[in-house]
């Protein structure tokens, strides 16, 4: 379990610097161009990867995966537009914060009505005073 949590915490490390560089990249190139240069870069690499230990996949099961696990391809670029339009607007810290609440809210609720297959996790009053502390904390930052 702390190697998972550890995992996610280097992930949203990553994720403010990914998060900087493809708004700095936006601001010379344009919101799309960004969006695009950061997938085709994304693309390139899994390419590579999947030449190395690391891949234990098969991309023949593609075929029967449900085609709602097809969205996230179009949810990576609805998630890489934004951040590359909001974080020049608010900034890293509160563009971050307002991310992470949208990702708690609806991962409480993916979590407890066990969407896509996953685990259900029933939703706590200790969850939901984590989320209000969460977003009060989100709302001290705007000032």
């Amino acid at each position: 379990m702390w190697l998972a949590l550890l995992m996610a915490l280097v992930s949203g490390i990553a994720m403010a610097f990914q998060g900087s560089l493809n708004s700095a990249l936006g601001k010379i190139i344009g919101l799309l161009q960004a969006t695009l240069v950061v997938h085709l870069t994304a693309t390139l690499v899994v390419i590579i990867l999947l030449f190395t230990p690391l891949s234990d996949g098969s991309l023949s099961k593609l075929i029967h995966c449900p085609w709602y696990l097809w969205l996230g391809g179009l949810i990576g670029v609805l998630i890489t537009y934004g951040v590359v339009a909001s974080i020049p607007r608010v900034g890293v810290a509160l563009a971050t914060t307002a991310i992470i609440v949208g990702q708690v809210s609806t991962a409480l609720l993916i979590d407890h009505f066990g969407l896509f297959g996953l685990d259900k996790m029933p939703f706590t009053w200790w969850k939901a005073a984590g989320l209000v502390l969460l977003a009060a904390g989100a709302r001290l930052m705007l000032n």
